[in-house]
């Protein structure tokens, strides 16, 4: 009689790891309570998908601030490169893009769950529409599921409900609970990923700026006066702070808030050197030359920023251009470079791409993912306190847990 296990929720690590444990002829029942599997997968990439990262064991350890010396055997046996191939197997044609990260050709995140759900079929993995409630753990070991509607009974069961992000896809924290009441730690959780809240005193830049969008511009985030991280691409100033691809990537190594302090320093315009700007604005300046200083940036700046950059320039508004002063210019120009965003805070877990923290990687055996305080229990991806900067690193994540969660459960090694 084939082995029977159980994986608990149809994102990319549980699919994965359902797929793994039926190849190695377990007998598997798929628990998802949402109508379609993979929905948070199709929504990743802004619906494209960044399937993995292009990428070797080093470059994928170095990629995981978060517990990455725990995911060394994981991906010393599944790296980004053998999620591409196996994603091509399955039939998704795949490319690679700036800093390696991986989309499909179609850029379509729904061919890549459409595949993933017809090697289930394929494999006859029981898919079953119901919400998991509790393990059934007797003697240390695990026995099953229990479900809303019934029980589930197994020889293995592999946890994969996610964390607590997106909580609209189903990612709802019930697998940390469960964790916790098998007797595992779970760790504070919080977001990676996230928008940033901005200091919002009366006048400030967040609150003036709400609703403007700046694309290719310069970042450097800045922890207690120390650069930390530089990038180039888009950022949105919202009601609450700073949002947008840039801020996500940028908020993954921002991660003491409690002891340290954040800052962000915006280079508008970081194609021109500071002489080359020089230039432009003294271009600029004789065009306007009879102008009041406000009105001498519309030609630099969108119309939105510019009352702020006048303001902060500490030149006086209605000052005409052809009396402003070398200094002056010289003051405006290192503000252009140089536009500060005083930040106090994440954005709630909730609103956050990925969790960080969750089931203590210490409770968990590295080679299998099999708990060491409940035999027959495994864990695989965003439930387990490891998290990734962006580029595909995350989903990565999720694919070598729930592929060494898959094959460990069904049968005893690698």
């Amino acid at each position: 009689m084939s082995k029977r296990i159980v994986v608990v929720g149809g994102g990319a690590a549980g699919m994965m790891a359902a797929i793994c444990a039926a190849e190695q002829g377990a007998s598997v029942t798929l628990l998802e309570p949402n109508e379609r599997l993979g929905k948070k997968l199709n929504i990743t990439g802004k619906g494209r998908c960044n399937v993995t990262n292009n990428a070797d064991l080093e470059t994928l350890l170095a990629n995981t601030p978060r517990n990455g010396k725990f995911l060394y055997s994981a991906f010393s046996r599944f790296d980004g490169r053998d999620a591409m191939a196996f994603f091509e197997r399955l039939g998704v044609p795949l490319k690679t893009e700036r800093g390696n990260r991986v989309f499909p050709v179609s850029d379509r995140a729904f061919d890549i769950s459409a595949a993933l759900e017809r090697r289930l079929k394929a494999l006859k993995v029981t898919l079953v529409r119901d919400r998991a409630l509790s393990l059934d753990i007797v003697d240390g070991m695990v026995g099953g599921v229990a479900g809303e509607r019934r029980s589930y009974p197994a020889e293995a069961v592999i946890l994969a409900t996610g964390g607590v992000s997106y909580p609209a896809t189903g990612s709802t924290g019930e697998g940390h609970r469960m964790a916790a009441e098998a007797g595992h730690t779970v760790t504070p959780l919080r977001g990676s990923l996230v928008p940033l809240q901005g200091v919002l005193e009366k006048g400030g830049p967040c609150v003036r700026l709400q609703g403007l969008s700046l694309r290719n511009i310069g970042l450097t985030v800045f922890e207690n006066n120390k650069k930390i991280y530089t990038d180039f691409g888009e950022l949105l100033f919202t009601h609450f702070g700073v949002s947008g691809p840039l801020v996500l990537s940028a908020s993954a190594h921002m991660r003491h808030f409690d002891k340290k302090t954040y800052r962000l320093e915006i280079d508008l315009k970081p194609a021109l050197d500071e002489q080359t700007l020089d230039r432009r604005l003294l271009s600029d300046f004789e065009k306007h030359a009879n102008s009041d200083f406000c009105n001498a940036l519309d030609d630099l700046l969108p119309q939105k920023l510019i009352p702020v950059i006048v303001a902060g320039s500490g030149i006086p508004s209605h000052r005409k251009v052809h009396e402003i002063t070398r200094e002056q210019r010289r003051d405006l120009l290192h503000l252009l470079k140089h536009f500060s965003v005083e930040i106090s805070a994440p954005c709630p877990v909730s609103d956050a791409i990925v969790t960080s923290g969750g089931v203590k990687v210490a409770e968990i055996n590295p080679t299998t993912m099999e708990s060491k305080l409940v035999k027959g229990l495994y864990f695989a991806g965003e439930l387990i306190d490891v998290d990734a900067y962006t580029g595909g690193f995350n989903l990565q994540i999720a694919w070598a847990t729930g592929r060494t969660a898959g094959i460990t459960a069904a049968r005893e090694e690698l």
